[in-house]
């Protein structure tokens, strides 16, 4: 009995240790690091626009999408807009290019809209703060890197398109395979703002995983699927060391809730790698998908540090 028993014991550490994907020693690198106050302006600006930026409401969308394709163009990088049909309408998304124009790809998103009558200021106002001010530190740093980074804003991933082929991430993805990209890897920025430090502020998809994490609602989470797994390491090392915010991961199946309940899905679909960077949504932020969902909420100065170990990670990968 007692081999089954240190044998079942070496299985469990084994898959916890897959899970959580400790790291050692962090990637140390940093060159620059986000600003506070330019997210927080992005984010007012994006959420002030008038208007809900959901697919039912077409013209607010438009008016986001300009917002946000003139603010990405403002950073320097050269930027492309690629439009598609939904439903009776057209969208848009936006991509700005750096690095390497021949090399492979790695894409960085965030997506603009909203899901019914509410602000988004986490969702996904965080996000696209988080790309913008990743456009305009790549520009301002120049930093060498052995890739093209992509930064991508799309609209579409909330209900009723999430999971369907009108998702802006999907037209996206779907181009980058017809083109014959070479891509690396993918960062879905999604809800990146909303931190508490309060004990029981974070919940999780399973009983017991607090455990293994944390029940403070403090750092941030990069989320993989389980051919990510490798790239999640290589992303949580070096946002680990690019500040003091405490970075943590998760690499499990796409069926818990959860997992897959972003723009990623769309490139894990193509059989690339690509990890969710988050405050987990739902199992953190009691504003979820409600009206007070608003910039008020958010921590700018922990949102900065994201960013920055955001930085971090693209241009050493």
């Amino acid at each position: 009995m007692l081999p089954f028993i240190i044998l079942g014991s070496a299985v469990l550490a084994a898959g916890l240790a897959w899970m959580t994907n400790p790291i050692g020693s962090p990637v140390v690198s940093v060159e620059a690091t986000a600003d506070a106050g330019r997210l927080k302006r992005d984010v007012r600006a994006v959420t002030g626009l008038g208007g809900f930026r959901s697919f039912e409401h077409p013209d607010n969308l438009e008016r986001a999408a300009e917002w946000a394709k003139n603010t990405l163009m403002a950073s320097g990088l050269p930027v492309q807009e690629q439009s598609f049909g939904a439903g009776d309408r057209n969208f848009r998304y936006f991509v700005a290019h750096y690095g390497q124009p021949e090399g492979p790809v790695l894409v960085v998103g965030a997506h603009y809209d909203v899901w019914g009558e509410q602000p988004g200021a986490d969702d996904n106002a965080s996000g696209v703060a988080g790309v913008l001010e990743l456009a305009r530190l790549l520009a301002t740093h120049q930093p060498k890197v052995r890739q093209r980074i992509e930064l991508a804003l799309w609209p579409l991933e909330e209900p009723p398109n999430f999971r369907t082929p009108s998702m802006g991430s999907a037209v996206h993805a779907n181009a980058l395979a017809l083109s014959g990209a070479d891509v690396r890897g993918m960062i879905s920025l999604e809800m990146i703002g909303y931190f508490s430090d309060e004990p029981g502020s974070q919940a999780f998809p399973a009983p017991g995983m607090s455990l293994l994490y944390t029940s403070r609602g403090d750092g941030i989470v990069v989320v993989g699927n389980s051919s990510s797994w490798w790239f999640t390491r290589r992303v949580k090392k070096r946002m680990a060391g690019a500040t003091d915010l405490p970075v943590r991961s998760m690499n499990a199946p796409a069926f818990v809730p959860g997992v897959d309940f972003s723009d990623h899905l769309n490139f894990w679909d193509q059989g690339w790698k690509a990890v969710m960077i988050t405050d987990t949504a739902f199992y953190r932020n009691p504003n979820y998908h409600e009206p007070t969902d608003t910039p008020e909420t958010l921590d700018y100065a922990r949102m900065a540090q994201v960013v920055t170990g955001v930085y971090a990670a693209i241009t050493t990968l």
